[in-house]
């Protein structure tokens, strides 16, 4: 399947979260992004260094910029269960904005087209690192890494295309 493209209509399905009454959580891409300006960071993996110490910080940090040039919201998916999103949110104590999804079967990183085989390094299936900003549904931006690469799908790259 080819990546999601820009103006394409981002695909249905369901992501994983526990709510502040520590209860799991089941929600609808389309219920949490429509009549929305949404934007959606795939990461490989949680905890994994790229991710934690260079992407998903770049947009914590950039969080109220982004907000103050119209997103509505901003939330990090990641082919793992919510535990572990649970556990990865935390280490983050000066995010206010940022919430972290769990897509923990990877059927919506493939309903993308995002997935990435990472078998050789022990990890399975996971999604490719990307960035894309939706507006009530539409693909606006989107920015796919290849491989492991974090070239085009920061915070920044997001912030130049509003």
């Amino acid at each position: 399947m080819a990546p999601i493209a820009v103006g394409a209509s981002l695909p249905e399905g369901n992501l994983h979260w526990f709510d502040k009454s520590d209860q799991l959580q089941s929600v609808s891409v389309h219920a949490l992004a429509k009549a929305k300006k949404v934007v959606l960071v795939g990461v490989p993996g949680a905890f994994t260094p790229t991710c934690s110490m260079q992407h998903v910080p770049g947009f914590i940090q950039s969080a109220e910029e982004l907000k103050a040039k119209g997103v509505d919201e901003i939330f990090v998916i990641s082919v793992n269960d919510p535990f572990v999103m649970k556990a990865w949110a935390k280490t983050y104590s000066e995010n206010k904005y940022v919430k972290f999804l769990a897509d923990g079967s990877g059927n919506y990183t493939k309903a993308l087209g995002l997935e990435l085989d990472l078998s050789e390094k022990g990890l399975g299936s996971r999604s490719r690192r990307y960035a894309i900003l939706a507006d009530d549904l539409v693909v606006k931006v989107s920015n796919i890494e290849e491989g492991g690469a974090f070239t085009v799908s920061g915070a920044d790259e997001i912030l130049k295309a509003l």
